[in-house]
């Protein structure tokens, strides 16, 4: 398989006053089409900030990122919003619904942005959030739904314009044992039924378990590089 995510000799440098920071140093690594794999380390590794570059959301000081064959660095604002909007698809601890939005809508919004035509986006949610076990709640909002139910939304919306990879940042931090369990049984089938790639940020041993390569980061830099043979 393709390398879909490939970071090259990555440096990252926070400015404090008049110190420098580095968050991640000359950070060389890639994830196949198709992987289960977690960047794993301590509070203040880079993890958070590695995803963060990954999905375009920050930039690094110096070196190289690529995604999905595109190289981040040469892309203006324009080219970045529209990488993340049609292949990255982001899932979050803090689940990030909009509030205002039911559970189909905020399925459908990245479609919507797309153009994409009614029909297809109402066939296309409607079977992602049944896939997700919500076949019923289309309705519902946020709040009138749980932490793990609006986690599954959250997963339906990453998935729904086909992403070349699912970004996860710490996607059981809010989540109790039952639901952070019943969770990536849901992102291993979409992984193995669909071939969806996913990169977690975590520090759960529940999702390192789970992950099929652990990519261990330490000072900003990979420690470690360990595949995982599947249970």
């Amino acid at each position: 398989m393709a390398a879909i995510i490939e970071l090259k000799k990555l440096c990252k440098i926070y400015k404090q006053g008049h110190l420098e920071v580095p968050a991640l140093r000359d950070l060389d690594l890639s994830v196949q089409g198709g992987e289960f794999a977690a960047l794993c380390g301590p509070s203040g590794s880079g993890k958070t900030t590695c995803l963060n570059i990954v999905g375009a959301l920050d930039r690094g000081t110096s070196g190289e990122t690529w995604v999905d064959g595109l190289r981040l660095e040469s892309m203006d604002r324009g080219g970045l919003s529209r990488l993340r909007r049609d292949r990255i698809g982001f899932v979050f601890q803090a689940y990030n619904l909009i509030p205002v939005l039911s559970a189909y809508e905020n399925t459908e919004f990245i479609l919507a942005l797309q153009g994409r035509p009614e029909a297809e986006r109402r066939d296309r949610c409607m079977g992602l959030l049944k896939a997700v076990g919500l076949e019923g709640m289309e309705d519902r909002r946020p709040d009138e739904l749980s932490g793990g139910q609006q986690q599954r939304v959250a997963i339906a919306r990453a998935i729904a314009h086909d992403p070349a990879v699912v970004l996860a940042d710490e996607p059981t931090a809010n989540l109790d044992s039952a639901n952070a369990e019943a969770l990536l049984d849901l992102m291993e089938r979409l992984n193995r039924e669909r071939g969806i790639t996913f990169l977690f940020s975590t520090h759960d041993a529940r999702v390192m378990k789970r992950a099929r390569r652990l990519l261990t980061l330490k000072d900003g830099r990979l420690e470690r590089d360990e595949s995982v043979a599947p249970a």
